[in-house]
Order: C-alpha cells, then structure tokens, then sequence
C-alpha cells in the first residue's frame, strides 16, 4: 500500500491577517495534526516576512509545532521597508521540491493569494495539485473559483475553524 506524502506549504502572514480579521486565532499544532490527518502532510513550510528578534518565541512555537520555517531573504537596509511578501519564495520551494523531491505525492497550498495561480494550474496539470486553503473568505482570491470546490476550502468555515482554534 501506498503512503501518502503530501507537502504543505503556507504563507505565515496571509493565514495569520485572515484569521485575525475573522476575529480567532490559529492553534499552530492543532493545524499541524489537522495537515496531517486530513491531507496527509508529512512535510509542512511555513514562510514568514523575516527574521526579527522580538519575535523568537513565535519562531520557536511554529517549529514545535512541527513546521519547517522558512524566513525571505531581505538586504539589511530594506527590511524595514518590506512588508515579507513571501509568494516567489513559495513558487521557488514547490519547483525546487518537483524537481529535487521525487517522493512526494501532491501540494496543499495555505493563502488565499492569487499570486500563486499560475503555480496551481501547473500543479493540477501535472497532477501534483491536492487544495489551497483559504484563511477565510475576504483572503481568497476570485482567481482560484474556476478550479472547483474540490480544489479549495476555508479554514474559517466551522467545521475546519473547530479543529485548529485557540
């Protein structure tokens, strides 16, 4: 029998502004096992604006939680003037992964960005697209309504906002 090992890639900003916004907070491991169970995840990254000092003991929940975190390289004099747009970032871990990771089955994408349209209709071209998951409603792009509901899902809906709540 085969196991599935479906990678999960996240973008940290995006899935904390849409929760926020919703007024509810994300228990970081919850999600974890909620990746895992649900969507087979063996191997999760979480992509973040950048490195700060103030915020280590964030850094250090996320990775406890089990997820691979992964910082954007900014030149020293532009952090302060970057708002961590993570998405090339993101593109870049998912081709690297089809290209040096043969043993993976598909990609679950959590934002609601539709900068990462193009990445999905390759993905599901190649057959290597599972879901996107939106933060909540406001965070998902129109762009990504032609893929079909079998394609996307919220994690603000209850169901879902249950299992991965503070």
């Amino acid at each position: 029998m085969n196991k599935v090992n479906n990678l999960a890639f996240i973008d940290g900003q995006n899935l904390y502004l849409g929760a926020k916004q919703d007024n509810w907070s994300i228990d970081l491991t919850k999600l974890r096992i909620y990746l895992k169970d649900k969507y087979g995840i063996l191997e999760a990254y979480y992509f973040l604006g950048y490195l700060q000092d103030e915020n280590n003991d964030l850094y250090k929940e996320i990775q406890k939680a089990g997820f691979i975190v992964l910082f954007k390289k900014h030149n020293q004099y532009a952090v302060s003037k970057k708002k961590g747009n993570v998405d090339s970032d993101i593109v870049f871990e998912v081709m690297k992964n089809l290209i040096d990771n043969k043993d993976f089955n598909k990609v679950v994408l959590v934002s609601g960005d539709g900068d990462y349209i193009k990445l999905v209709d390759y993905l599901k071209a190649k057959g290597k697209f599972k879901k996107i998951l939106f933060p909540n409603k406001m965070y998902a792009s129109a762009l990504y309504k032609k893929l079909g509901n079998e394609y996307f899902s919220y994690l603000g809906r209850d169901d879902i906002k249950n299992k991965i709540k503070k």
